[in-house]
């Protein structure tokens, strides 16, 4: 399939929730807005930073059309479409090709698992088919999903299977097999890594493009680190990756998702707490966390404390 390239940052953006959890769908301008601000290429949605799994089909189709709406055509929106149902992974993906998304993605289900890379590929082709003017992407999260394959054998795989097939989203630690990933295909499909707290790495194996969650509010960073990395500079890029990997292990101590939507409030957009089972953070967890941050030059707003 004949689709453009997606290089840069793509920021996979929170879901908006009120304090009942309840969709916060006007929220998602302001996430726009600052998504712009920090030369974003795309937007990744309801994926795990979406908290799409702990979405209903009608609130991921919601969510999925307002940001398509909302968004300039400088921040084209990718929509993960995966679920543990097939039939309504599909209801997705024809969702998002009838809102006019730039793509989908779908990570493998995770209950009833494929037991090979030909059920992987086969439940791919599937969920890939309800959309056939979209390019798909291979969403690759083993630590989620427990599902592990060798992903350069699943891409020579699905190029065989999927005829929309574009590349993957690679959230996984094993630098091998990205690099492999990175050779299929002699580069014309995408290979997007998914850890932030290792980009460098896979810029120095030849990614251009990278899914994440903390460009939503830290873009500046990581904008520095491949600017320092593409000019030689490379003890300045590996400096940015240090103060990455110092915020991450800050993020991890809190929680993930519950920390990173405390420090979009603090930028000044309320995306409110996460669905259960995650738990907001509490008032004197906000306050120490913000404490721990304030001062890292990293943001693309200034942090302001919450009352």
């Amino acid at each position: 399939m004949n689709c453009p390239h997606i290089t840069g940052l793509v920021a996979a953006p929170h879901t908006p929730l009120r304090a009942d959890g309840e969709l916060h769908l006007p929220a998602i301008e302001q996430q726009i807005a600052v998504l712009v601000e920090g030369r974003i290429s795309a937007a990744f949605v309801c994926g795990t930073t979406g908290e799409g799994m702990s979405l209903s089909t009608p609130e991921r189709m919601r969510v999925a059309a307002r940001w398509v709406e909302a968004a300039p055509r400088s921040l084209p929106v990718i929509v993960h479409v995966g679920h543990a149902s097939l039939a309504e992974a599909r209801t997705l993906a024809a969702h998002a090709q009838s809102i006019g998304a730039l793509a989908i993605s779908a990570m493998a289900p995770n209950f009833f698992k494929p037991r090979s890379i030909e059920d992987l590929a086969s439940f791919c082709a599937h969920v890939a088919s309800a959309a056939p003017a979209l390019p798909f992407y291979f969403y690759h999260l083993p630590s989620m999903t427990g599902v592990s394959f060798p992903m350069a054998e699943f891409m020579q795989r699905a190029i065989e299977r999927i005829p929309t097939f574009a590349g993957l989203k690679f959230t996984h630690d094993d630098l091998g097999e990205l690099q492999r990933c990175l050779r299929v295909a002699a580069g014309e499909l995408d290979v997007l890594f998914g850890r932030d707290e290792m980009l460098i790495s896979a810029l120095e194996l030849g990614a251009v493009g990278a899914v994440g969650s903390t460009y939503n509010y830290a873009a500046p960073i990581y904008h520095n680190l491949i600017a320092a990395f593409r000019a030689g500079n490379i003890m300045e890029a590996r400096e940015c990756q240090v103060a990455v990997r110092r915020f991450v292990d800050i993020l991890c101590r809190y929680g993930e998702i519950p920390a990173a939507k405390a420090i979009m409030q603090m930028i000044g957009v309320a995306c409110g707490p996460p669905r259960s089972p995650m738990e907001e953070l509490s008032h004197e967890r906000v306050r120490a966390l913000f404490e721990e941050i304030k001062g890292m030059d990293i943001f693309v707003r200034p942090l302001r404390a919450v009352d």
